[in-house]
């Protein structure tokens, strides 16, 4: 009697590593999105191309983390409109996240690095 190894399942393959152009646009998409939906895009993209590239996995961390940094300032800034200077620091958190949602998906575009000046290092690259 031979021992056959069983079949193999499909969802224990290694995933595929993305060409760099593929990474350089998920990159840049996950940067945009969060300008519009928060923290989520860079959720979903780390969980789910953390492992198909360094490039990738870099930008998805790097946003991951700046997202969570504005998510907790706008927490704190919603706690203190109660003394009104809350209202400032949403407005500042707006427009951090915006001008540096643009800078690092145009530094992805372009295939190089960015580190948002802001952000708290919650998860390691």
């Amino acid at each position: 009697m031979t021992d056959v190894p069983p079949p193999s399942s499909p969802y224990a393959a290694p995933p595929q590593p993305m060409r760099p152009e593929d990474e350089k646009l998920w990159a840049t998409l996950i940067h945009i999105g969060g300008i519009f939906f928060g923290f989520l895009p860079a959720l979903i993209g780390y969980l789910v191309l953390k492992d198909r590239g360094p490039f990738v996995r870099d930008h998805t961390a790097t946003a991951l983390n700046f997202q969570l940094t504005m998510l907790i300032a706008a927490i704190v800034g919603s706690v203190l409109t109660l003394v009104l200077v809350g209202f400032l620091i949403l407005v500042g958190v707006s427009i951090a996240i915006l001008v540096l949602s643009i800078l690092a998906a145009v530094a992805a575009n372009r295939g190089q690095a960015y580190t948002y000046p802001l952000a708290i290092r919650f998860i390691k690259n």
